[in-house]
Formats: structure tokens, sequence, C-alpha cells
């Protein structure tokens, strides 16, 4: 290989986070447009792993790398939420993390992913959600997380949580949910009080003060609650559940304790 191709790897190997994906367009603004990508695979610098993807030769590349060329090369407004968002924070110990449990990702209606990143291999079922959940633009209880060479949007826990909310009951058992808030203890409750007032949901807010005042969080106290709309009439999302009357919607029977 030329020593000109040479520096020209070298110098884009050192702008290349190690664990992420490179696409074209990124490629291309660093001087590697695709017939000198070919040749790099050719000499085994550089692997394809789908239309207009790649990896660096022998770098392990996991779910979090590509989510972070969607956001850092692509510029896709997406990010890391609900369950998943929970999970990369240490908040969710008993979540399944193994081959095929779910990817949850969010965005704005009408945002596509590449067929590139839906198609690879991640361990993981990607699950792309655009709910409308909060208003237009909203990045509010969005957070940068570090995974060392690089770093991915994610939902911090107060939008995380209301994000699983809004997925019950047909993808997330109120059960599950209930387990989650347990472990919410230190939620903010600035970032809290703003996401109610900015949730479309009425059905996610009513569970998520339901389930912080059953789980007796003491930041449930700090909140101003007197703008929220909660919306009118009985929400039923357990069958067989009792309602819980202050908040109008159903939660599962609390567990038995031994000797009572």
């Amino acid at each position: 290989m030329a020593s000109e191709t040479v520096s020209k790897i070298n110098n884009l190997l050192r702008v290349w986070p190690g664990g992420t994906v490179a696409v074209v367009p990124w490629l291309a603004k660093h001087g590697v447009y695709q017939q000198l990508a070919y040749e790099y695979e050719r000499s085994a610098w550089i692997k394809h792993i789908g239309r207009g993807a790649y990896v660096r030769w022998n770098d392990k590349v996991e779910w979090p790398g590509a989510v972070y060329t969607l956001q850092a090369q692509l510029g896709l407004p997406v990010h890391v939420g609900a369950k998943t968002a929970l999970e990369l924070k240490g908040l969710g110990h008993f979540i399944p993390t193994g081959k095929g449990a779910p990817l949850f990702l969010f965005g704005p209606p009408n945002e596509r992913l590449p067929a590139w990143f839906l198609r690879y291999d991640w361990d993981r079922k990607v699950s792309h959600k655009v709910p409308r959940l909060f208003s237009e633009s909203s990045n509010r209880g969005l957070m940068s997380h570090s995974l060392g060479a690089f770093e991915i949007q994610i939902s911090a826990p107060e939008r995380a949580m209301f994000e699983v909310l809004h997925l019950v009951p047909f993808e997330q058992s109120v059960e599950e949910a209930q387990l989650l808030m347990e472990g919410l203890g230190t939620l903010r409750p600035k970032i809290v009080e703003e996401l109610l007032h900015h949730c479309r949901s009425v059905k996610a807010k009513r569970l998520f003060l339901a389930l912080a005042e059953r789980c007796n969080h003491s930041w449930l106290k700090r909140l101003n609650l007197t703008k929220v709309k909660l919306g009118k009439g009985n929400r039923v999302v357990v069958k067989g559940g009792i309602l819980d009357p202050k908040y109008q919607i159903t939660l599962p029977k609390p567990e038995r304790k031994e000797g009572k």
C-alpha cells in the first residue's frame, strides 16, 4: 500500500473511536471515498457490515457503538430509552440483558433507521418507538452517557420511567414497572415536575404518580402538582387489579407478606 494511503488510514484510525461504526458520509469527510474504502477492506484495515457501514478490522462493535454512529455521524434524533436506559444507569439489575433482549430507541415520528443498523445482529431486538410522548422538540430529561471512547444520548432515569409506563400494558407489565420504580428513590423532583407538565400521556402520568406513591418515595412530596393535567375518568390497565382512588388507575394487587 502506498505511503500516502498508509498515512491516510493511520489518520482515519486516530479519529475513529474504537467500538463504533463508520458510515460512508463520515468516511468521506475524512478523505476516504468509496474506492479507497474498498482498498482498505481488501487490505484488512476495515470490514463491511452492511450497505455504507464499516467497522475497524478485528474491533468488537456492540449496539452502543452503532447508536453512537446514528447520533454523532448521521445526526439522527434518536436516543436510548425506557428499560435500556435504566439498564445503562445500573437501575434495572433484574432486567434480562442477554441475546434477544429489547433495545429501546425513541425518536420523532417519520424518522427511519438505516438498513445496516436494523439488519445487523446486535444480540438485541431493536424496538424503535415514535410515540409523541412529550411536547414537540422536547429534549427534557435526556443526558449523555459515557462509554469510554465515546458518548451516546440516553434518557435520564426520570424520562426513562415515563417511557416504560408508556409501553404499559401491551409491551410492558405493570408488575415489572413497579419493580423498576422501587429502584428510583433518588429522582430529581424538578425534572420529574417538568416531565409531568410536558408529558402527553395521561396514562403514563397517572401510573408514574401512583407507583411512586406506592413505593413511598420521598421526592414525591416535593412535587407541585397543581398545574399537572391528569384527565378525567378511570383508566383500566390491569385486569383484575385494584383502582387507585387518588389517581383513578388500576394497579396490581399488593403482594401479601408472609405471616399476614
